[in-house]
């Protein structure tokens, strides 16, 4: 049980959103939930396997096992390696599981996180080969080394040799600006060249400011249309630590991205119409795919249901009227808070909301894209797979699971 759950542990390190041959085919938010759900129950074994040995065959041989090769081996470094790893993997999934309540911001959080995942490891490495004695067939001490190599492969990858190369590919903040309540729009440039190619409704990772190899990124859906190849632009709200500090951010200031990443696009999928559904900053991956829709001059029907709390909070209010003249869209703005003078709609996007949108449509045969708060997303998903809408034409991804 130890050696199959260590060797699922070992896996995991590829299972980090940082991996595009794997985030971009399945999605970050199935990636991370994997993640998750793998760390849990590999974690919950290790934690039980030093208890289920009985005491008298760990020291002595079975009768049957003359060489010794079923024996556990109890000297010094089988049995403080194994205590470290067990100590540091208990560490590295509360840490996971309780990120949101960690006191040093996430920049702390993910180098702490990274540092015991590779404690882990390493020490549970050794202890695995040293501990016991299925490991000493050459088969299995490779496997291992194997396993090993491709772990800590894993974190020169993102830790050094991604830095490395956005040393090499920089971004320049072209302009900043206030566009809606705490919510600012941010463009960036390449240095030289184009812009990374992307499909409309990937993110990437986010460094302004600092050096790429600190940790101070984070990760923002892009907003601009991918056939703009000479810049980057991105709908961010006042949140977090960066976030709050976005209005001391002068043009010219170094950026870095690492990516893009996500599956949260239409790019070959089929659908009758496309149905955007976002609610306050979940808007930017929206804008990617309408921009996109609006220079392509695809042809089918749009909708976008977008919903906020307050009037000022909406972006792009002219741009949209704009898309709605020059193509098949209707938009419908739903605010929570409406002034007086409000002629939309009110209330959150709900199963009503969506049953009076698609009163003489099917929507069965449109593909749903949706971004935004985790409630608006559950409460589409549940009121359109009610409606009978296919789990393959839904889109979303989703960055917080507890």
């Amino acid at each position: 049980m130890a050696l199959c759950a260590f060797a699922g542990v070992m896996m995991e390190f590829l299972l980090s959103g940082r991996f595009r041959f794997i985030s971009s085919h399945i999605g970050i938010d199935a990636t991370m939930r994997v993640h998750q759900l793998m760390a849990r129950m590999l974690t919950l074994a290790l934690i039980l396997h030093p208890f289920l040995y009985t005491g008298g065959g760990i020291n002595s041989p079975m009768v049957w096992d003359v060489t010794r090769q079923a024996s556990l081996n109890f000297g010094l470094a089988g049995v403080l390696t194994g205590l470290v790893a067990w100590i540091a993997l208990i560490v590295l999934v509360l840490m996971g599981m309780f990120r949101e309540k960690h006191s040093g911001g996430y920049e702390a959080w993910r180098a702490s996180h990274g540092f015991a995942a590779l404690i882990v490891a390493v020490f549970g490495t050794v202890h695995v080969l040293r501990a016991g004695r299925y490991s000493e067939a050459p088969l299995l001490t490779w496997f291992w080394i194997a396993m090993l190599v491709i772990a800590i492969t894993t974190l020169v990858w993102v830790y050094v040799l991604k830095p490395l190369w956005q040393i090499g590919h920089p971004y320049t903040v072209r302009s900043l600006r206030r566009i809606a309540d705490r919510t600012w729009e941010v463009v960036i440039a390449p240095d030289r060249g184009e812009a990374i190619q992307f499909e409309a409704g990937q993110f990437v990772w986010l460094n302004i400011g600092n050096s790429p190899f600190s940790l101070f990124e984070n990760p923002f859906s892009i907003a601009s249309a991918p056939s703009q190849r000479g810049e980057l632009a991105f709908v961010i709200k006042e949140v977090g630590d960066f976030t709050r500090s976005l209005g001391g951010i002068a043009t010219g200031t170094r950026a870095y991205v690492d990516g893009p990443h996500g599956n949260m696009t239409i790019a070959g999928r089929g659908g009758a119409g496309i149905a955007l559904y976002a609610g306050g900053v979940g808007i930017a991956p929206i804008l990617s795919i309408l921009r996109e829709l609006r220079e392509s001059g695809d042809p089918r029907p749009v909708m976008l249901l977008y919903g906020n709390r307050a009037a000022d909070q909406i972006v792009y209010r002219e741009e949209l009227q704009e898309a709605a003249r020059r193509m098949d869209l209707q938009v419908e703005h739903f605010l929570m808070e409406p002034p007086a003078d409000w002629r939309g709609r009110t209330g959150v996007i709900d199963e009503a909301a969506l049953a009076e949108a698609f009163r003489n449509r099917d929507a069965a045969d449109w593909l749903h894209v949706i971004c935004g708060p985790l409630p608006l997303i559950e409460r589409i998903e549940k009121a359109l797979l009610s409606d009978g809408v296919p789990s393959s034409r839904i889109l979303s991804e989703r960055f917080y699971y507890d």
